[in-house]
């Protein structure tokens, strides 16, 4: 990695090729010539890759990434142009816009492929910095496994707040003028005061699609400035043969802010906790030799891009020139573009990581280098997740071929979306339901399509009518169905619902592994499982209690897309339900209710196995000072179908 001195030492130039950097945002034009040799990876979404897009989600998508990844020597010369990147569409043309759950996705993704920094360029307005639980989730995983979420903070020119850049661990940035003041669009208040920062976020020069450059403004602009600063300390700790550690680096970019200029006192808080300060960033990380202890820390909503629509086809005048003093600069023997008419393109580097903020942006997706495969170790496309089974037709045409096809039903018309119907018509008709898209539901939001294939698709699909059957029971109905465990494999495929949603499609192998949550049968399982309770109506109750709040808390404050092995391993426990009641029975029936349930790696595996530890702690809501109950089982995710290992060991802790 090339290295510069300056006042303040050796500071790493280009970035170094073993730091990943994800951009979750619009299509990106990488036939563009700044790209050209640069090290990105385009991965797999939601968004159609259908051939070079210059629409404006297009636009803003190359437009960020090329502040990151821009080759030296080209029109517009990226931050870290060494470094790798994972490119991630995540923003329709047409919407303009992605929802919280498709963000959910494209942060799993990047972080299974190994990034160290995710910049997302999006956000959504919201009261007080909430999320949905998919997009909670999907930061918690990234605080989990220590990778920096950098996001903007938004453009709305109020004390309010954006999600992601509202969440806990992540990086909130606001934009600057070239004056290092906050523009008067750049959000400000509550989360971000603490854990965000300023960052340039004016006429910032940058890439368009099909070719060209321009400058625009926003605080989707200011997002990839910090995260390039944060990818450059990231490769200092790398270059002095150090663990990369983004949380740290989340921290020092924060302890090394600095006040904006121009400010009035009342008015402070408009700063965030500073403005972006490199230099001291890397005199604090020069000082630094011991890693920082972290801590392991839901509406399907819209996120949109937050750029202030402020673009100029003609440069305006460069930046305000940053001293040595303030950024470091690059050797004199480095190439800049050269300059050619009017359109005269500046260093961009130096300019672009003077200070400051950013705001909310957008989601954008990064790239990983040639030179290096990712990490894919996590990524084995396995699902194994928990929802209701539901069905779509995809178009009119097909919803009115099922209705042609149905038979009136009790003297009524026949009605392809009463479920009653339906499940009558495939019982006969078993073959129609290769017609229908099975989806995978999870609070009514569609989450995966479920398309059985291969020698077994036909029993897939009985079983799927089997368990749709369930569903519409009555609630007392001993073999009424909850809820369904699917099991399949990611196929990189989508489809398009009736309502317009996209999304991916899972192949069940086999009929193994799905299952039809018959609650009622299991809480009966659990009564027996327990001689006390058998005697003791009053204690059944409790059992019934405690073990329908554990399969309800899992399903809605702990709901995942079980992509992660994490997530699989919660959701088989859940599903295994039936040996775990019998083995924590005993704590049921003493009175204890569930208390927490925490998911770790655990230490004893198998050889090429993907192994878990879930624990269930219990406490007894009528004796504080009662030692708590823990059970802990371990699961083996390595396999389609999850397994668990050994006996459920269990033990009393005072906390």
């Amino acid at each position: 990695m090339r290295q510069h001195s300056s006042e303040h030492g050796f500071f790493p130039n280009w970035g170094d090729a073993s730091i990943r950097v994800a951009v979750l945002d619009g299509r990106v034009d990488l036939e563009h010539p700044c790209f050209q040799g640069a090290n990105l990876t385009l991965l797999p979404s939601l968004i159609p890759a259908d051939g070079r897009s210059t629409g404006p989600m297009a636009a803003h998508g190359t437009h960020i990434t090329s502040i990151i990844f821009g080759q030296p020597g080209s029109d517009v010369e990226g931050l870290v142009p060494h470094c790798c990147g994972l490119v991630i569409p995540v923003f329709f043309e047409d919407r303009r816009s992605a929802s919280q759950l498709d963000l959910a996705r494209a942060i799993e993704l990047a972080v299974d492929h190994g990034a160290h920094i995710i910049n997302i360029s999006g956000g959504q307005l919201t009261d007080e910095g909430e999320a949905d639980a998919w997009l909670q989730n999907a930061i918690r995983l990234c605080a989990d496994r220590n990778v920096l979420v950098v996001a903007a903070a938004g453009n709305d020119g109020c004390e309010c707040l954006h999600v992601p850049a509202a969440l806990p661990t992540v990086l909130a940035v606001g934009a600057l003028d070239r004056q290092d003041r906050p523009i008067g669009f750049s959000n400000w208040g509550g989360a971000y005061r603490t854990g965000g920062l300023m960052a340039p976020g004016q006429d910032i020069l940058g890439a368009k699609p099909g070719g060209g450059v321009t400058r625009r403004s926003g605080t989707s602009f200011a997002a990839p400035i910090v995260a390039a600063a944060a990818a450059l300390l990231l490769s200092h700790q790398a270059d002095r043969g150090e663990t990369p550690d983004p949380h740290l680096i989340r921290q020092l970019l924060l302890d090394s802010a600095l006040p904006c200029d121009g400010i009035r006192s009342e008015d402070s808080d408009r700063c965030l906790a500073g403005r972006l300060n490199l230099p001291g960033a890397f005199e604090l990380l020069r000082g630094s030799r011991t890693q920082m202890t972290r801590e392991s820390t839901t509406v399907n909503a819209a996120i949109s891009p937050q750029c202030a629509c402020s673009e100029s086809e003609q440069l305006p005048e460069e930046l305000n020139a940053i001293t040595q003093a303030e950024i470091p600069q690059r050797n004199a023997g480095d190439q800049h573009p050269a300059s050619s008419s009017s359109n005269a393109v500046p260093s961009f580097a130096p300019n672009a990581v003077s200070g400051g903020r950013s705001s909310a942006t957008r989601f954008a997706a990064g790239a990983v280098t040639a030179s290096e495969a990712p990490d894919t170790s996590t990524a084995t496309g396995l699902v194994y997740a928990l929802g209701v089974l539901g069905y779509d037709f995809g178009t009119e045409a097909r919803r009115d071929s099922f209705k042609q096809l149905m038979p009136p039903s009790n003297q009524m018309p026949a009605n392809p979306y009463d479920a009653r119907q339906m499940v009558d018509y495939l019982t006969t008709n078993l073959a129609e339901a290769r017609s229908l898209i099975w989806t995978l539901n999870i609070e009514l939001t569609p989450v995966y399509a479920i398309e059985p294939v291969g020698a077994f698709a036909r029993d897939v699909y009985e079983v799927l009518r089997f368990m749709l059957a369930g569903e519409i029971m009555a609630e007392t109905d001993a073999n009424y169905v909850q809820r369904v465990s699917i099991p399949g494999l990611l196929t990189g495929r989508t489809v398009k619902l009736f309502s317009g949603q996209v999304v991916p499609v899972i192949e069940p192998v086999n009929t193994r592994g799905m299952y039809g949550w018959k609650t009622n049968a299991l809480v009966d399982s659990a009564l027996k499982a327990s001689a006390a309770a058998a005697s003791a109506s009053d204690e059944g109750a409790k059992i019934r209690e405690t073990l329908e709040g554990f399969l309800n808390r899992v399903y809605y404050d702990l709901r995942n897309l079980g992509r992660t092995s994490r997530d699989r391993a919660l959701n088989f426990s859940v599903t295994n339900a039936f040996q775990a009641a019998a083995t924590f029975g005993n704590a049921l029936v003493a009175g204890m209710q569930l208390d927490e349930i925490s998911v770790d790696k655990s230490p004893f595996c198998r050889m090429d196995s993907d192994c878990w530890d879930v624990k269930l702690k219990f406490f007894d809501p009528e004796n504080n000072s009662r030692a708590k109950r823990i059970y802990r089982y371990t699961v083996d995710v390595s396999d389609l179908i999850p397994v668990t290992m050994g006996e459920v060991r269990s033990w009393t802790s005072p906390d």
